[in-house]
Formats: structure tokens, sequence, C-alpha cells
């Protein structure tokens, strides 16, 4: 029975929550939408899955850019895992309505809540509340195994009712400005050239100049950039170099780069 999860990552928590579940699924290939090109799989899959962390309170625009792929791979049952830091708000709803559009069912979907890497805006909390998110995110991945395996058509999980009204209003508003909001991205005297952003930013968006990184205005606010810099050296505006860098635990930077 072929199957396949495509995720989209930066600190590693959706690369995380699709290496559990295609365990727990069994016979699933592990696909970065990153790193996708037409052609990679054959279509008539039996299961698809998009796993990927909720931006701005939707999807991040490379999985809406990938669903036209998706459609091209004729999914018999879909199912997706917003990641996020605690407001799944409409994003799995507006998944729903992109996926109806191409004549795709979004036939379950379900709210992971990980610790946020998130940095302008504080710290991922302490590792007792990190560790609790993994316990907790292990326990429902589990759980969503199960109806993936059954193909169970259930309702997609949403946030509260405010959440889905403002939070789309902003999604909207912020989601066409994301390209330019790298703007605020720096280094300190700590960067040691290493490159390693470059390497591990998704949209290909940096470039290095006398071995230091240059932001070109395709930014998607992933922050794999500033969360896996080894040196701690990139900062978005004022706030940022008192707060930890935070990525999943289990996952390694070769993980990422890997899969790039």
């Amino acid at each position: 029975m072929r199957k396949a999860i495509f995720y989209y990552t930066g600190s590693g928590n959706s690369l995380w929550a699709a290496r559990l579940l295609a365990k727990e699924l069994g016979d699933t290939e592990l696909i970065a939408i990153s790193g996708y090109y037409t052609g990679k799989i054959e279509p008539g899959l039996e299961a698809a899955g998009l796993v990927f962390p909720v931006h701005m309170w939707g999807v991040p625009p490379p999985v809406l850019k990938f669903t036209d792929e998706l459609k091209s791979l004729q999914p018999k049952y879909v199912f997706a895992l917003g990641v996020n830091a605690g407001q799944i708000a409409n994003t799995l709803v507006q998944l729903k309505s992109v996926l109806k559009k191409k004549n795709l069912m979004l036939n379950s979907g379900f709210d992971i809540k990980m610790p946020s890497n998130y940095v302008p805006w504080g710290d991922p909390g302490t590792m007792e509340h990190q560790q609790q998110c993994f316990d907790v995110a292990r326990q429902k991945i589990t759980q969503i195994s199960a109806v993936v395996k059954n193909r169970e058509t259930k309702s997609v999980e949403t946030g509260r009712l405010w959440q889905r009204i403002i939070f789309t209003a902003v999604y909207h508003l912020a989601t066409p400005n994301l390209a330019k909001m790298d703007r605020s991205f720096k280094t300190d005297k700590k960067c040691n050239k290493c490159g390693i952003c470059a390497k591990v930013c998704p949209a290909q968006n940096i470039s290095l100049t006398d071995g230091k990184p240059v932001w070109n205005y395709k930014c998607e606010q992933c922050y794999a950039c500033l969360e896996w810099c080894p040196q701690e050296a990139i900062q978005y505006g004022k706030n940022t170099e008192k707060y930890p860098r935070y990525h999943q635990p289990e996952i390694q930077l070769k993980d990422v780069l890997n899969k790039r």
C-alpha cells in the first residue's frame, strides 16, 4: 500500500511529528516539500499526508504551492497535521478549502502543539514544558495513526471562534509581506562564516558575501537560519539575543540539511 507524508520544517518540529507518524503507519515514504521535484512519485497514492508548521495562523505559502503537486499524485485519502505553539486557528479549514478547489478532499486534519520556535516573541518554555509537549504529541500521533489506517473521514480541528476570525484576518494581511520581513535579520560579532544558515534555508533566500549571510527578500519566516546557527549569531530585530534558541532535540542538523 503506497503512502507518503510530505513535510515542511524549519526548527524540526514538523519533521519530528512526520517521522513519528510515518513509523506508526508503517510502509510510508517521508518526503521534504522543499526538496520535492515533479515526477518523484508515481500518481495513485493510497494515502498522502501534509505535515507543516502554522505560519501567521495559516498555511505556509510553500505548502499551498505544493498542493498542485499533490493533486497530480491523485491520492485516495488525504490527511494533515498543523504543528503550532497553541493556536491552530483556521489553518486546517483553509487547507481544506484550497484542496477542494483542486478536487481533493482533506479527509482528516489535526492540531499538534509543540514548543514555540518564534523567537521574536519569546523562548520555547522550560525543558519540563517542552517535554510535556512532546509526550502529549506522541500520544496524539498514535491516535492519529489509527484514524489514517482506518481511512476515517473526520472534521478538521480548529481553534476557538475568535481565533479563527481575528487570526485569519491577520494571516491575509501579513502573508503578502512575508518575503520582505527578512529586513530585520542581522548577524552579530559571533558569526564565524560557517554558512549553515544558507544551507538550512528552505527558500534558498540566503546568499553569502565575504562568508556572511545576506537575506534576499524571499523569506518564509520559518526561522531555520536563526534557530540552527551554531554560534547563535543571527538576530531578528532587537529582542532575540536574550532568548535561547530552539530546535526539536531529536532532530539533528544533518536531518534538515539532507532534505533540502
